[in-house]
């Protein structure tokens, strides 16, 4: 197990992280490490910002041409 020093140093460390992404991975290993321990349950916002810009509109095309769709059959 860290020392009380070295999980100093790291929250040390990480006062000087500036870049985005590194941010997000280290959130990511934060988030997978408290699942793997059981100690939280997923929730929604673990899954918010995993899509990329293209994705996020690729799917609102989806749902937007399948919403536009209407087949009076198939209610019978």
């Amino acid at each position: 197990m860290y020392s009380e020093a070295k999980k100093l140093h790291l929250i040390e460390e990480l006062l000087k992280v500036k870049s985005e992404s590194i941010w997000i991975t280290l959130e990511n290993v934060l988030k997978k490490n408290r699942v793997q321990k059981g100690t939280s349950k997923p929730s929604i916002y673990d899954f918010v910002g995993i899509l990329s810009d293209k994705e996020t509109a690729d799917m609102k095309n989806a749902i937007a041409e399948a919403c536009e769709t209407i087949d009076e059959n198939d209610w019978k």
